[in-house]
């Protein structure tokens, strides 16, 4: 017979024989199908997931067209600044919600770095 994988204290894998653990039904623990014993939930280890969302910085091509207090987080459109009235926002796109749902999208400021959202 094989030797299991070296899968001891892997989340998701039965630290026992190294078979994945099935999900976890709705009450008790899960049952390994290879070696037929209970786990609880300590067996899938942190299930936290950190993340950072990092916008592309696009060079200016021409360094006299702004300022360094009006530099742009992305793409630059014509919209009013509804706390300075500056006409100039830059936005980011996010898919927050169900996908049959339509996108966010985040606006900031060039000069005041003011932010707002829109759910288009």
């Amino acid at each position: 017979m094989d030797q299991p994988c070296q899968t001891e204290g892997t989340p998701g894998f039965c630290p026992d024989c190294g078979s994945i653990i099935p999900p976890m039904k709705s009450v008790g623990g899960s049952i390994c199908y290879l070696c037929q014993k209970e786990h609880d939930v300590s067996v899938f280890g942190d299930m936290r997931i950190d993340y950072n969302i990092h916008f592309n910085k696009i060079p200016n091509e021409d360094e006299n067209e702004s300022s360094d207090d009006e530099q742009a987080e992305g793409p630059v459109v014509d919209r009013k600044c509804s706390k300075c009235g500056n006409d100039k926002m830059s936005y980011a796109c996010l898919q927050l919600r169900s996908a049959d749902e339509g996108q966010t999208v985040f606006f900031t400021c060039t000069k005041c770095k003011f932010k707002e959202s829109e759910n288009s």
